[in-house]
């Protein structure tokens, strides 16, 4: 085995942001922007088939980042269904990608470097929401997913890509403060942990009310879901290009 798997794992999200750096650099020429974000996308594809073979050997990488206080660490860790998203995400950079470079070109789009940076920026977040380990870390990058993308959405810059940019905004983050991290901090009192773990957080003497309570948190606080009420970003977000 060539790299690690936790590296293998980490290079998951470096990647994106390597090739968001490349973009930067070659933004006065198009071709090398463009081949930067297409050969960054097919790199990203073979590295979470890796993690997949290296999955199906019973091989697991666990990762951990930074520890902001006792059981509130980033970190991050391999498992089924994270690399069914993660599959599915890094197989649609590229070919996204190939449609956006047709797309922008023949509409004759301004700011393309910022277009396919933010996509950038927000494919490593997607990487990093795939393989997070609990919900600690789940949260930070759900929250930098939604920044990310709000360039995009808005990228038209006229009046109206504006005002969708702002429900855009507006919601995800207000959705994801007032319902998700206060369903994240009832869970961390009550359950002691945030880890994803086999079976459950909580045990059978966990009350029922709060149960109850955290199901409804958690179901309106994935405000990407757009679940009335909370659906009006979604037809705001349209004003985005058609590759988004």
């Amino acid at each position: 085995m060539i790299l690690s798997l936790a590296v293998l794992l980490q290079l998951t999200m470096i990647v994106p942001l390597l090739a968001a750096v490349g973009l930067l650099v070659f933004r006065r020429q198009p071709n090398i922007r463009e081949a930067v974000t297409l050969i960054a996308g097919v790199v990203l594809f073979v590295l979470v088939l890796q993690l997949y073979a290296n999955y199906q050997r019973n091989l697991i990488a666990n990762v951990h980042w930074l520890e902001i206080l006792p059981g509130l660490v980033l970190s991050f860790r391999v498992e089924a269904l994270s690399l069914m998203f993660a599959l599915i995400a890094s197989l649609l950079w590229p070919v996204t990608t190939l449609y956006a470079i047709g797309y922008m070109r023949a509409h004759e789009e301004e700011n393309q470097t910022r277009f396919y940076l933010c996509f950038a920026l927000a494919i490593a977040a997607t990487m990093a929401i795939c393989f997070s380990a609990n919900l600690f870390t789940l949260f930070i990058f759900y929250e930098l997913l939604t920044l990310s993308t709000y360039p995009l959405v808005t990228h038209a810059g006229t009046e109206e890509a504006k005002r969708g940019g702002r429900t855009y905004l507006g919601i995800l983050l207000s959705t994801s403060i007032v319902f998700f991290l206060l369903a994240i901090i009832v869970t961390w009192v009550y359950a002691g942990t945030l880890d994803f773990l086999p079976g459950g957080l909580f045990t059978d003497a966990t009350p029922q009310w709060v149960l109850s309570v955290l199901l409804v948190l958690f179901f309106f606080g994935v405000g990407k879901a757009a679940l009335m009420p909370f659906h009006r970003w979604l037809p705001a977000a349209m004003v985005a290009p058609t590759p988004v």
